[in-house]
């Protein structure tokens, strides 16, 4: 029977048979056949171990589906702080802020750096992304510390790096919370050290004034608690750069020196001219140099208003005043240098 031609969809000529005519089975050079399908009489064949086009493209896109999904959670882990990174220490920026910690005691120090050579790092520190691989440092201060004392001693690979968590704080008062909770909880900061951190993150513009910055770093700090955080800030704003142990200075004295810096403008500026003349070499000759200073001049007798017993001219030119609490007062225009050298010959002889 005679074979028609068309055209295909694609526009090249197709081959139309006629019932009973064979089905032509398609030729491959390189790959076997088996089949595929069977419709009319005819089998149609493809070449054995290819998937369909629909199967093939249908896995890879599942693949690559999941591999963003793969991605993506990894991305939301890292941002969110459920990720532990490695950071190289040269990587994380120590002063990104103001710290709140003024000393560190020398014992917590060495008992953390031995922890950490012996055990490795156990707790991750917190930082924020500032750049491209550069973080600023939240919280764990002491931490990143210890490890570059000992990668400067050892000089072993383990100890250049550090584990820590990104945080993504929507503000800078979110970072200054952050590290105050986190000293909070750990080791607990003197009065000084969270008025400072306060006074700092208003100088840096972090909040508007003093009040809202205590009532954030502070929030779950009782009322009385900040307002003894609030009296330390008149020391902190008078004292701070001239103490040398401010960090021992306890809450009684504390407000003591709050109290006499309010009351006399003139003190702060004395106290520190004190303090950096006698460079006390330790906090309890701080302290007593600080309660010395805050002590009131000793009260000099104000004759004008004292009670007069009796008085009488003596001599031209002197007159003799009797106060009580047994003293006598000689004045006038004849009590002059002769007079008083007179005076003292004469008391030297009644002995």
């Amino acid at each position: 029977m005679a074979k028609r031609k068309r055209l295909s969809a694609f526009g090249a000529p197709e081959t139309a048979l006629d019932a009973g005519d064979e089905m032509p089975v398609l030729e491959t050079k390189s790959f076997p056949t088996y089949p595929m399908g069977y419709a009319g009489g005819h089998t149609y064949t493809r070449p054995e171990g290819r998937p369909a086009p629909i199967a093939d493209m249908a896995g890879a896109a599942a693949a690559t589906a999941a591999m963003e999904e793969m991605a993506e959670t990894l991305r939301r882990a890292r941002e969110n702080g459920r990720m532990v990174l490695q950071l190289s220490l040269d990587q994380v920026e120590a002063g990104y802020l103001v710290r709140d910690r003024l000393a560190t005691d020398p014992e917590e120090m060495a008992a953390l750096t031995e922890s950490l050579r012996a055990r490795g790092q156990q707790t991750p520190i917190e930082v924020t992304q500032i750049g491209p691989d550069r973080y600023g440092l939240i919280s764990g201060w002491r931490r990143l510390r210890a490890l570059a004392s000992l990668q400067a001693e050892t000089g072993e690979a383990r100890f250049g790096h550090v584990l820590a968590l990104q945080r993504r704080p929507e503000q800078a008062s979110d970072a200054y919370v952050a590290m105050v909770e986190e000293n909070e909880i750990r080791v607990g900061l003197s009065f000084y050290e969270r008025a400072r951190i306060a006074l700092k993150a208003v100088e840096a513009g972090v909040y508007p004034d003093d009040r809202a910055a205590l009532r954030a770093l502070f929030a779950t700090a009782s009322r009385p608690k900040r307002s003894k955080i609030g009296s330390f800030l008149t020391v902190v704003r008078a004292l701070d750069g001239a103490l040398r142990f401010p960090e021992a200075i306890g809450e009684r004295l504390g407000l003591q020196l709050a109290q006499a810096l309010e009351g006399d403008a003139g003190l702060g500026p004395r106290m520190r001219a004190a303090l950096a003349d006698a460079s006390p070499p330790d906090p309890a000759a701080e302290q007593v140099l600080l309660a010395r200073l805050m002590a009131p001049p000793p009260k000099t007798p104000d004759l004008a208003v004292s009670e007069t017993v009796s008085a009488a001219d003596i001599a031209p030119g002197i007159s003799l005043s009797a106060l009580k609490g047994h003293r006598l007062v000689l004045e006038g225009a004849g009590v002059d240098a002769a007079f008083r050298a007179r005076l003292e010959a004469w008391l030297r002889n009644q002995a």
